[in-house]
């Protein structure tokens, strides 16, 4: 296969990577625009805010990686993705850690990584 090939056959998973990516930074601008209204943003928000925008952006590199044919890289996708889900979910089920629309948009992200594992796990992605 050629590089033009295995990006090809990634585009769904980097377009996925990159939308949650996306949605994480978007969150942390918004929740800077909100940073003075404690109800709304709590320490919380923000330690988990942060985190999912790094973690984010390791999944898009790591999706590019394995878009080029990096063995390492999809390791490192089906990794990152997989514990991200889960800790998604953990976050959403939890009640009153977080506030209603932060539990929203981590279900939107976990959506979003459900795709990306769903598509990396299966037979052609290897």
């Amino acid at each position: 296969m050629t590089t033009t090939t295995l990006t090809a056959g990634f585009r769904p998973v980097l377009l996925l990577t990159g939308a949650y990516a996306a949605l994480s930074v978007l969150t942390l601008a918004v929740i800077v625009l909100f940073r003075n209204h404690p109800a709304v943003v709590t320490d919380a928000v923000w330690v988990r805010a942060t985190l999912v925008v790094a973690s984010s952006l390791l999944t898009f590199g790591f999706a590019r990686s394995a878009a080029r044919g990096s063995r390492k890289g999809l390791l490192r996708l089906r990794i990152v993705s997989a514990v991200m889900l889960v800790a998604i979910a953990v976050i959403v089920a939890l009640p009153g850690l977080f506030p209603l629309w932060l539990r929203l948009e981590q279900g939107v992200c976990g959506l979003l990584l459900l795709g990306v594992t769903v598509l990396i796990t299966r037979r052609r992605a290897r």
